[in-house]
């Protein structure tokens, strides 16, 4: 039951590190065209580094859950077939 718990939390956190970058990148663009009276192109380059940033932390996100299976991985024995060990 706990590694369901686990990989519904890592699901949500891949989640939300996709698109919150996203909005704040378009929150702050919202400020500069309400606030400062900027244009509304802003918003183009906003949602292109919004993009770019939410893949780069879900990269991130993936980088750190492979790392630990790798861990979990060596902890194992050579000779204990798990799922992706066919041979």
């Amino acid at each position: 039951m706990s590694k369901l718990v686990g990989q519904f939390a890592m699901v949500g956190q891949l989640g939300l590190s996709l698109i919150m970058p996203l909005l704040m990148c378009l929150f702050v663009c919202y400020l500069l065209t309400t606030k400062a009276s900027a244009p509304a192109w802003v918003y183009i380059p906003g949602f292109i580094m919004g993009l770019g940033s939410s893949w780069m932390t879900a990269y991130k996100v993936y980088l750190s859950v492979t790392k630990k299976e790798e861990k979990k991985k060596i902890k194992r024995g050579k000779d204990e077939v798990y799922f992706s060990r066919h041979i």
